[in-house]
This record gives structure tokens, C-alpha cells and sequence, in this order.
């Protein structure tokens, strides 16, 4: 069975939202990676009863539980304090730590307070966990079932400490078989439309099936048993990438991590070393921006409206066929730039209907290669930064199609 893990937060900052808490979000990737099953997040403010109420209650319904914040040098730092009277272990000075945190002040060529010293006093029977990048140490202590690991709040701090010794410390501590999770990445196709094309595909109870809709792309998630053969796993995610057609322009960790669409282009076009330019309307140099240092961009350029498109370029507008005045561009941008591949978008609708979220533009791709034209058009609706984002996203889908399948 696998091993149960919490995650809590303490901070009246976060209970707020002044802060947001991303700790607990990148916690829970790394455990569950690792083979944990992550039961809860749980936020408490700086109250004393709350944090020793909580811990108590964790304590008896937790393999484990990782804590962060409410280690630093100030009255509302209640961390330690709350351990040393819910499970009736006196504070106790640890001289180590104490030294740690004088050299840190003393490498920095600053005067230590006397606020400081308090974070070095544990918890009697914790062991002390090195903090090399700030001021706070951290410790663990086993009560009842759970074993506690509580380290700094500050995010640069706590990914240091988990990474270089907490991994390892669970890892010995715990027998952990990971699940297998197997991402499908795919962009063009909604939640709904992808659940209806997996419906005929009979999945296995142990299989979990469910999807996450981002800004860029919709992932199809399939977690596997630990005890899964990989030739099962590896049939039954190819049935479903024939299933869903080439929407999917990555699977994550059949094999390895293909990563995003912008990843996976780069990668195909450093293969096929190939050279880019791109005319941009809709996507107002987003497209520009998310390839930003990719070695095969060698020239983007942004246009407000057609008419500034047609005047740049020198060809004629043809109000009827928006992809042959988008293929007319093509060719001059090729001749000025000499690349392999220009990607031109034009999109037809006023400025008003682009700024406004209830009216719909329609956007016209087209992608001139060395084995002749490729187009793509979509109706995109909604706020003005979706328009941009979704011109964006379905221009380079354009491209990434191509480029996977010549």
C-alpha cells in the first residue's frame, strides 16, 4: 500500500492570499512522482491552537507530512513552538544550528540579533535539517504515525533542502512503487470533444483517465498501477493517440518527456535545420515571444491590420481569399529573407470585434514550405488576450504539423 503524505502551510499571508502557495503545488508533483499519495493541503494562519490542533490530528492519520513556514526569527513564527506543546517536547537548544546561523550572518558581513538564536532551538528528539541557503533550519520528528519534516516557507529555500536532502531521506525511509502517469499533450481539440473520441476505448478499472484544459493545450492524463507491464501501458496509449488523431503533438513519459508545442518544434526544426520568418497580426508578436532565443526564428514582424500587412509587403488585398493574399505575402517575405519556411497569419474582423469578448475574429494561417502550402482557419472567440494566445498557439500548430508530418 502506498504510503499517505499531507502537505500544511502556516502563514496568515497565505491563509489570505497575500502569498500564494506554490510550495505545496510543487511538493505534491515531487511526492506523488515519487510514489506518495498525497491526501491534503492544508493552510493555518499564525494561530497556536490551530497549528497544535492540526498537528495532533495528522499525527495519527498520516505516514508522513511536510510542513512549510513559521520557522523564521519573529513572535508569529509559532512552528517549533507548536510541536514543543502538542506532543510535549521541551525546546532545546541545537548548538550546530546555532553555529550555521552565525556563520551565515557572518559570511555576509552582518550582526546576528538575538531574534535568530531562536531558530535553533528544536523540538526535544527532532533532528536537525541543514538549511545552506537562508537562515531557518529545518527538522523532523516521528509522533505517533506520522513522520514530520518542517522546513522554511521561502520557495528557494524549501526546493533546496527537499532536493538535496529530504528526496533522499524518503526514499530511505519509505517502500515507494510510483505510479506511472502517461500525459498526452494535444492542441485544437476541447475536454469534451476528446472524452467523446476515448469513449469506445474500453480502459482498465486500475486505469485513472482525466484531462486538464490549459491555456496552450489540453492534457490527457492516464495514471497506471505501479505493477503495470510497459507493453500494456505503451498498447493502450498508442490506441488512444489513433484514437485522437494529430491533435497530439506530444505524449510525456511513455518513453521520455517530450515537453510542449514550442519544445517539441524546436526540436524538429533543429533536426531538420531549418530556418523560419513570421508575419503576425492577431497574435501581436506572441508568436515571436514564445519562440524567443530559438536559434531558426531569424525574422518576426507584427501588423496591426491587413491593410498594413498588404502596404509592407506590396501585394494586393483580396477581400474574397484571405489565404491567397496570405501566400502573396509569404512569397516576399521568402525572397527577403530566404528561409525554408514562412509562416504568415492574417485574421478577418475590425479592431472593435477583436476587443470585444462576446465577437468572434477568424483567423487564417498559412505556412509556405519547400513542398508547397499548408493553411489552416479557426473562428476564435472570447477576451482579447484568448484571441491572442489561441492565434498564437494555432499558428505554430500549423507548423508542428507540418513538421511532423512530412
Amino acid at each position: 500500500m502506498q504510503p499517505q503524505i499531507e502537505i500544511f502551510s502556516q502563514g496568515e499571508e497565505v491563509l489570505t492570499g497575500q502569498t500564494v502557495d506554490t510550495n505545496a503545488a510543487w511538493l505534491s508533483q515531487k511526492l506523488v512522482d515519487m510514489g506518495f499519495v498525497v491526501k491534503r493541503h492544508t493552510t493555518v494562519g499564525d494561530n497556536l491552537a490551530d497549528l497544535k490542533s492540526l498537528l495532533k490530528e495528522v499525527s495519527l492519520r498520516a505516514d508522513c507530512c511536510i510542513c512549510t513556514g513559521g520557522l523564521g526569527p519573529t513572535q508569529d513564527d509559532l512552528t517549533a513552538q507548536a510541536v514543543t506543546e502538542a506532543f510535549e517536547r521541551p525546546l532545546q537548544l541545537d548548538a550546530i544550528a546555532l553555529q550555521q546561523i552565525e556563520e551565515y550572518f557572518s559570511r555576509r558581513k552582518r550582526v546576528m540579533v538575538d531574534a535568530n538564536r531562536k531558530q535553533a532551538f528544536f523540538p526535544q528528539g527532532s533532528e536537525r535539517i541543514d538549511n545552506e541557503w537562508g537562515t531557518a533550519p529545518g527538522f523532523s520528528v516521528q509522533q505517533n504515525r506520522c513522520w514530520f519534516v518542517f522546513v522554511p516557507g521561502v520557495p528557494y529555500e524549501m526546493k533546496s533542502m527537499f532536493n538535496e536532502t529530504i528526496a533522499a531521506i524518503l526514499l530511505q525511509r519509505f517502500s515507494l512503487q510510483p505510479d506511472k502517469l502517461v500525459t498526452l499533450r494535444s492542441v485544437g481539440i476541447g475536454e469534451s470533444d476528446l472524452q467523446e473520441k476515448l469513449n469506445t476505448i474500453h480502459l482498465p478499472e486500475s486505469v485513472q483517465l482525466s484531462f486538464r484544459a490549459g491555456a496552450d493545450e489540453v492534457q490527457t492524463k492516464l495514471l497506471f498501477p505501479a505493477t503495470t507491464e510497459p507493453q500494456q501501458v505503451k498498447i493502450l496509449v498508442n490506441r488512444l493517440v489513433d484514437s485522437i488523431g494529430d491533435y497530439v503533438f506530444a505524449v510525456d513519459n511513455l518513453d521520455e518527456r517530450q515537453g510542449g508545442l514550442v519544445d517539441v518544434i524546436d526540436q524538429l526544426m533543429q533536426q531538420g535545420q531549418y530556418r523560419l520568418a513570421v508575419q503576425e497580426t492577431a497574435s501581436q508578436g506572441l508568436i515571436a515571444a514564445k519562440c524567443i532565443a530559438k536559434p531558426w526564428l531569424v525574422a518576426s514582424a507584427f501588423s496591426q491590420s491587413l491593410a498594413h500587412v498588404a502596404d509592407k509587403w506590396g501585394v494586393h488585398i483580396n477581400e474574397g481569399d484571405y489565404l491567397s493574399t496570405a501566400e502573396s505575402c509569404a512569397h516576399k517575405i521568402q525572397q527577403q529573407e530566404a528561409t525554408h519556411l514562412v509562416l504568415v497569419q492574417l485574421y478577418r474582423g475590425s479592431t472593435q470585434q477583436f476587443q470585444q469578448k462576446t465577437q468572434t475574429i477568424v483567423l487564417y494561417n498559412l505556412l509556405l514550405t519547400p513542398d508547397g502550402i499548408r493553411s489552416s482557419e479557426f473562428t476564435v472567440a472570447g477576451p482579447v488576450k484568448r484571441k491572442q494566445n489561441q492565434a498564437a498557439i494555432l499558428a505554430l500548430d500549423l507548423l508542428r504539423r507540418y513538421l511532423q508530418n512530412r
